[in-house]
């Protein structure tokens, strides 16, 4: 599984490097860091990340600014704010820099790790929320996929968006009908595998009609359904 890159901004060596490597034990984040403001934003010029997380009070720039400049950029994904300070004015400045949540220290590494959970849960679920798929960026919140070369983009209906957003999670590992079934369409007894193969056959022609397509995206797998790992 494609693992979620973050960024960790901090001048505490010891608690940045802390955080960092409890969040590598756990297999599913990439962990990059920054000592700094000024370094942060170097490397944010030249690298994408799904989250990012900022100290506030940093000798270089205070967190809120880093905040700000980031958003400036155009960069959408969450935002969780470190400070030593815990009131309610602070963290009103914080949230209203462009921060998505904000955690006062000291704080254990399992509230943490839940905000960053959360964060990632609803940023999946927005507008904002991008992700490859082969050529396409793929908008769960517009229900579309848009190409590079500025032609108009794909529209996807609720359960095509969702059936992909299912297969997008899995990163390439089969998923069952059944499950696509219940996850798509709920516990309904009135749905069977034939409506599931249905949209998957609709959702095929629709994203695999390109002639210059040299992959297939979805693919079949014994008991259901996968995304082509080279699409990921």
């Amino acid at each position: 599984m494609a693992k979620q890159k973050i960024l960790l901004v901090d001048d505490d060596n010891d608690l940045r490097e802390g955080l960092a490597d409890q969040l590598d034990l756990l297999d599913e984040f990439s962990i990059s860091q920054a000592s700094g403001a000024c370094m942060a934003l170097e490397i944010i010029e030249e690298n994408s990340f799904d989250l990012m997380i900022f100290d506030v009070d940093m000798p270089d720039m205070d967190g809120r600014e880093l905040c700000k400049r980031v958003r400036k950029k155009g960069v959408t994904v969450p935002i969780i704010m470190l400070t030593g300070m815990d009131g309610d004015a602070d963290t009103i400045l914080g949230l209203e820099s462009g921060a998505n949540d904000y955690v006062a220290k000291p704080f254990s590494f399992t509230v943490l790790l839940a905000r960053i959970r959360a964060q990632f849960r609803q940023f999946a679920q927005s507008e904002d929320a991008t992700f490859s798929v082969g050529p396409y960026k793929f908008r769960p919140g517009t229900r579309e996929l848009d190409l590079q070369d500025g032609l108009r983009p794909l529209k996807l209906t609720e359960k095509e968006t969702n059936i992909l957003r299912f297969l997008l999670k899995a990163q390439g590992e089969a998923v069952s009908r059944e499950e696509l079934l219940s996850e798509v369409w709920g516990y309904n007894s009135g749905i069977t595998t034939h409506t599931l193969e249905t949209h998957i056959y609709r959702l095929r022609q629709k994203i695999e009609k390109k002639d210059d397509q040299s992959i297939s995206l979805i693919l079949t797998e014994p008991g259901g359904y996968a995304l082509n790992k080279l699409a990921l």
